[in-house]
């Protein structure tokens, strides 16, 4: 008899070990960071190594649940999880091993250092990588199911938003070129072909993100639409622990219908942050036509929640109290009569 072909681990270890290795760097660059005092383009040189290991900490262990939970493809999508763990893992270590040392990771045109020279591959090539991998995984949830009909449309949207956050770094940073020269936690003069800011390369100030205040960033819509999946995930479990107490959103069709129109605001958000970021413009000082765009998306979500939960209403009105139902024609022939 032919050897069966042995199926992926259950749990999927290099992703598992990578989100460790994200969070424990969280929490080290944290420390380093209150014992440091270092500053890179106004912000400590360990705020982008930490912020890097927060965000693919919660990616990487969101992406080594769901792996677990796929029916096709699953060969597949373990091998894409597993170069996206070592393609995370090299990218992250890069722009750690550039922070340590002061200088600036990714946009560094310094031919001048060895150490640059080596870690620059790594860090274009990474982000490459990363992004190819999140497509193939992505293929993979598209063409199955992965559970019931809510956390399915979950799965999907989450992954599609975030794999437009980490196409949209890309479209900039190959479409948008500017050259300039900053200076690093040492002092020296560090030539830069690209930047974060959009109409303010180099632009920073708010809070925590250190998001351009002066300008445009595509860090933002790339933050909302990589995050998009854990914020669909936790309305999912939500709905569910919530179905205990509310008879209509027992019905999977209305969780699912419900998580869609989050969905549908959710992505109408990312749109506009990017068009907001494309203009140019801060995230906090919207003009007039980003307010009008924001209201629009805002709308159209709350009138597709209003119409799911309207129409689980009437679903679950008795069939005695509704029109032409069963049992009200004789209550009508005796009121004629």
């Amino acid at each position: 008899m032919p050897t069966p072909t042995p199926h992926p681990p259950a749990r999927h270890r290099p992703l598992a070990v990578c989100a460790a290795l994200m969070a424990g760097l969280f929490v080290l660059c944290g420390i380093a960071m209150a014992v440091d005092g270092r500053t890179l383009l106004g912000e400590s040189v360990w705020a982008k190594p930490m912020k890097f290991g927060f965000a693919f900490a919660l990616y990487s262990g969101t992406l080594a649940w769901l792996l677990t939970r796929l029916e096709k493809g699953r060969r597949l999508a373990w091998w894409a999880g597993t170069v996206f763990a070592v393609a995370t893992t090299a990218e992250v270590g890069a722009i750690t091993v550039q922070a340590a040392r002061g200088t600036i990771s990714h946009f560094n045109a310094d031919r001048s250092d060895p150490t640059t020279l080596a870690l620059v591959p790594v860090l274009t090539l990474g982000v490459m990588v990363i992004v190819l991998a999140q497509l193939v995984v992505g293929i993979v949830v598209l063409v199955q199911r992965t559970g019931g009909r809510d956390l399915n449309r979950a799965i999907r949207a989450g992954i599609g938003l975030a794999t437009a956050g980490m196409l949209i770094p890309v479209y900039w940073m190959v479409t948008g070129i500017h050259a300039r020269t900053v200076t690093d936690a040492n002092g020296n003069e560090i030539p830069m072909y690209q930047g974060h800011g959009i109409g303010d390369p180099d632009g920073h100030g708010m809070p925590v993100t250190n998001w351009s205040v002066t300008g445009g960033d595509f860090r933002v819509p790339h933050f909302f639409a990589l995050h998009g999946i854990q914020v669909l995930l936790v309305l999912t479990v939500a709905l569910t622990a919530l179905s205990a107490r509310h008879v209509r959103l027992r019905d999977e069709r209305v969780r699912a219908r419900l998580v869609g129109a989050v969905a549908l605001g959710y992505s109408g958000l990312v749109a506009v942050v990017t068009w907001q970021a494309g203009r140019g413009q801060s995230l906090i000082h919207p003009d007039g036509p980003t307010l009008a765009a924001f209201a629009v998306v805002l709308l159209a979500a709350a009138a597709a929640t209003v119409r799911v939960v309207v129409t689980a209403r009437r679903a679950s009105l008795p069939e005695a109290v509704l029109p032409g139902a069963a049992g009200s024609a004789p209550q009508n022939k005796c009121i004629a009569k």
